[in-house]
C-alpha cells in the first residue's frame, strides 16, 4: 500500500486541495554575518593566519550547523588550529570564488558541486592531493564518488556527500487516481512504461490546472536530464571524455520520452529547464502529484507540508539511472597550508563525522561503509533507504562524464537545446545534432 506521513487535511479532504504554501527551498542560505555571530571569523579576514584554514561554502541552515560542528571537531583534534567558515549565498558563490582566485587570495578550501568540479580541476586551480592523503584513502568511497573527484587517477578533492533525485508523491493524489502501490526496492522501480501508465492515470484524475508530475531540471539542475540518458544506456561523452556520444539511439530514446512530458500535458508547461519556478514549489503547492527531488528537501517538507507524502525510486529503462548531486570539498592550489587542508579533508570524510553530517542535514554519504543499516536521516528516517538505494545506481562512467572540465559549457548546450525541444517545438533529430555539435565545441576548448 501507499503510505506517507503528514496531515492530509482531515476527513473529507480532496486529493488536490488549494495551494497553501509556496516555498523556495533551494534559496535557504545563511549569511557571513550569521556565521561570525556564532564565533567564526569570515575567511578573508583570516586568510593570512598560519593556523587558520579558510573554508568557503554555502548551505542550508542544517548543513551550516553541521559544518560548524566539523570546525569545532577539527579544532579539538588539532590544538592551535581552527577553521574560519566563509559563508555566501549559492547564487553568487562561484563568481566570488573566481574573483578571489584571479586576485591571488583564494580560500584554502571551498565547497563545489560535482558538475562544477571539473572546471577548476581542468584549469589547474585545485591542489593535487595524491601525496597528501593517507594511503588507500580512495577505498573509503564508492567507485563512482571517488571517480567524481579525480582527473584520471589523480584526486583533486574529496567527495564529501552526495544527493540524488527520487520521486516524492502526494499519497491522496495517487490514491484518487487508483495508484495504491509504489515500488519498495530499486529492483521494483517502475519502468518507463509503467511510470507513463501512472502519469496517464494521474492526468485523467487531475482537476484543471493540476499535473501528474514535475521534473527538477530547472536553473542549474539541467544535468538532471542526464538521468534519463543514463537510464537509456547512453552517454553524452565517449570513453575518451572528449568525443560527443549523445546523438545515438539512447539519446533519441531519452529525448523522445522526456519531450513527451510536455507534448502530452503530463508536466506543467512552465516547468522546462529554463523555468524560474523550482519543481519542489509546484509540488508543495499541490499543483503536481509527484516531483523528482533530493534528500535535502526532507527537513523542510517534514516540518511544513500539511498533506501525507512518501518517496519511491526513479523509473528505470535499460538500467537504473540517477543524477550526481551533492558536493565535493577541494583545496586550492594556491593554499599555503596544504598539509592542514588535507587533514581537514581527511577528518570530514571519516566514518563518524560523515555519518553525523549526513544524519543532521539529510545528505547522502559517499563512503562504502555507511548504509541504511547505520545511517538514518533525522527527518523522515524511514525514507533513508530509498535515497541510498537510488544513489547507488550512479555508475563510475556517469561520474567521470559529469566531472568533465568542459561541463560548464556543456550545461549551456544542454539547457539551450532542451528548452528548444521541450517548449520550442524543435524535433529530436535536430536537437541531438545540435547537442553533439555544441559538446564537441565545448570539449575542444578544454585542454
Amino acid at each position: 500500500m501507499i503510505e506517507g506521513v503528514g496531515r492530509a487535511g482531515g476527513e473529507g479532504a480532496v486529493a488536490w486541495p488549494d495551494r497553501r504554501r509556496f516555498l523556495r527551498l533551494a534559496g535557504a542560505v545563511a549569511t557571513a554575518a550569521s556565521a561570525a555571530a556564532c564565533g567564526f571569523v569570515p575567511g578573508e579576514q583570516a586568510a593570512d593566519e598560519p593556523d587558520v584554514l579558510t573554508v568557503a561554502l554555502w548551505g542550508t541552515e542544517a548543513e551550516l550547523a553541521a559544518f560548524r560542528a566539523l570546525a569545532d571537531l577539527f579544532a579539538r583534534r588539532h590544538p592551535g588550529a581552527r577553521v574560519a567558515l566563509d559563508i555566501a549565498p549559492y547564487e553568487n558563490f562561484f563568481t566570488n570564488i573566481d574573483a578571489r582566485l584571479q586576485a591571488g587570495r583564494p580560500p584554502d578550501l571551498f565547497r563545489v558541486d560535482y558538475d562544477t568540479f571539473g572546471v577548476y580541476a581542468g584549469a589547474k586551480q585545485l591542489l593535487d592531493l595524491s601525496k597528501l592523503l593517507p594511503p588507500g584513502f580512495g577505498e573509503r568511497f564508492t567507485p563512482a564518488m571517488w571517480q567524481a573527484v579525480c582527473v584520471g587517477r589523480t584526486p583533486f578533492g574529496v567527495p564529501h556527500h552526495t544527493d540524488t533525485s527520487v520521486i516524492l508523491y502526494n499519497v491522496e493524489a495517487l490514491r484518487a487516481a487508483g495508484v495504491t502501490e509504489v515500488p519498495r526496492t530499486p529492483e521494483e522501480a517502475w519502468t518507463w512504461e509503467q511510470f507513463d501508465q501512472v502519469a496517464v492515470k494521474l492526468r485523467r484524475s487531475a482537476p484543471a490546472g493540476r499535473y501528474p508530475f514535475v521534473v527538477n531540471w530547472q536553473s542549474t539542475g539541467v544535468t538532471r536530464w542526464l538521468t534519463w540518458l543514463f537510464a537509456a544506456g547512453g552517454r553524452f561523452l565517449g570513453p575518451d571524455l572528449r568525443t560527443p556520444a549523445i546523438d545515438a539511439a539512447a539519446g533519441r530514446a531519452a529525448l523522445d520520452f522526456t519531450r513527451g512530458f510536455f507534448q502530452r500535458g503530463l508536466v506543467p508547461p512552465n516547468s522546462s529547464v529554463k523555468a524560474t519556478t523550482y519543481a519542489s514549489d509546484t509540488w508543495y503547492a499541490q499543483t503536481t502529484a509527484m516531483t523528482f527531488g533530493g534528500a535535502f528537501l526532507l527537513p523542510d517538507a517534514n516540518s511544513t507540508l500539511d498533506f501525507a507524502w512518501g518517496a519511491t525510486y526513479a523509473p528505470r529503462h535499460v538500467r537504473a539511472g540517477s543524477d550526481l548531486g551533492g558536493n565535493a570539498l577541494v583545496a586550492t592550489a594556491a593554499t599555503t597550508k596544504p598539509a592542514l587542508a588535507a587533514a581537514f579533508l581527511d577528518l570530514v570524510t571519516q566514518q563518524e563525522p560523515m555519518r553525523q553530517f549526513c544524519t543532521a542535514s539529510s545528505a547522502l554519504p559517499t563512503r562504502r561503509d555507511l548504509t541504511a543499516a547505520n545511517l538514518r536521516f533525522t527527518a523522515r528516517p524511514e525514507l533513508t533507504p530509498v535515497f541510498l538505494g537510488q544513489a547507488a545506481t550512479v555508475q563510475p562512467q556517469d561520474a567521470a562524464q559529469v566531472a568533465s572540465p568542459a561541463m560548464d559549457a556543456i550545461n549551456l548546450v544542454l539547457s539551450d537545446q532542451l528548452e528548444e525541444a521541450f517548449v520550442g517545438g524543435q524535433d529530436t533529430g535536430k536537437t541531438l545534432a545540435a547537442m553533439a555539435e555544441g559538446i564537441a565545441a565545448a570539449t575542444a576548448r578544454r585542454p
